[in-house]
């Protein structure tokens, strides 16, 4: 677990016009130790690029991020990142998929074997290990996806829509399975969607980013206790929330 902490950060493109198109505008919070943290906000508004920032692979113009202290300029074993694709490997196995990261960082294979065993029943595929992935439904293939992420043990989870090519019984299911998981491996989660539901149902607090250049517009804490069932959704102060974060969010579209 770690404490995240975001401050000022700012991100551009250059348009094939030469211009320069502002994405985020001084972006800052603070995440703490095992929190479930999600961020909703405008299509279009800078989110997943917030996320590509977060993990390194997209570096800000100004601003600045740390974990637990630690700069954050790059790619690193500290952050697990979940794709809205599962780009699994169509070569490996359930299992080979999910220790992959494990063979990179050439530890001890017996561990290694151990951790991906424990993972498979984490995520509840006990029996598909020697499957593949053209043989999984998409909810198989995204519990692979973040049995992988959480292979390498990460201080923080970034997920990015992961659920958002599922069919909709499938999400509501993926979403219980994620809150299951999570209440077990208490990692740092930051996720990312564009169902206010979802976020509400998943999350400790929500952010929510105003239309593009993007800045955190509010935040909106989720004080229902846990666990969740799914019936949870339908309780009057998850709809007062949903409801909340809605008329923030139409502001800035209609803006």
């Amino acid at each position: 677990m770690a404490t995240l902490k975001v401050e000022g950060v700012r991100k551009a493109y250059r348009t094939p016009a030469g211009q320069d198109m502002a994405v985020l505008k001084d972006v800052s919070f603070t995440v703490g130790d095992g929190e479930f943290l999600a961020i909703v906000g405008p299509s279009g508004c800078g989110k997943t690029t917030f996320l590509r920032v977060l993990d390194g692979l997209t570096g800000a113009d100004g601003g600045s991020i740390s974990l637990d202290g630690r700069p954050v300029t790059k790619p690193g074993p500290d952050r697990g990142f979940v794709f809205q694709s599962d780009s699994l490997l169509p070569w490996r196995t359930v299992a080979g998929n999910i220790g992959f990261g494990l063979e990179l960082q050439r530890g001890d294979r017996a561990a290694a074997r151990g951790a991906v065993s424990e993972l498979v029943r984490l995520v509840g595929l006990e029996g598909f290990e020697r499957y593949y992935p053209h043989q999984l439904s998409g909810g198989m293939r995204q519990r692979v996806n973040l049995a992988r992420a959480l292979a390498i043990d990460p201080d923080v989870l970034l997920m990015d829509e992961p659920f958002a090519a599922l069919d909709a019984q499938t999400r509501e299911l993926m979403q219980a399975e994620l809150l299951r998981i999570w209440a077990q491996s208490r990692k740092t989660v930051v996720f990312i969607t564009h169902q206010i539901d979802e976020a509400v149902y998943l999350a400790d607090r929500v952010i929510v980013f105003s239309s593009r250049p993007a800045v955190v517009k509010a935040t909106v804490t989720v004080d229902i206790p846990r666990p969740r069932p799914l019936s949870a959704k339908r309780q009057p102060a998850m709809l007062e929330r949903v409801d909340a974060i809605w008329k923030l969010i139409e502001e800035e579209v209609r803006r």
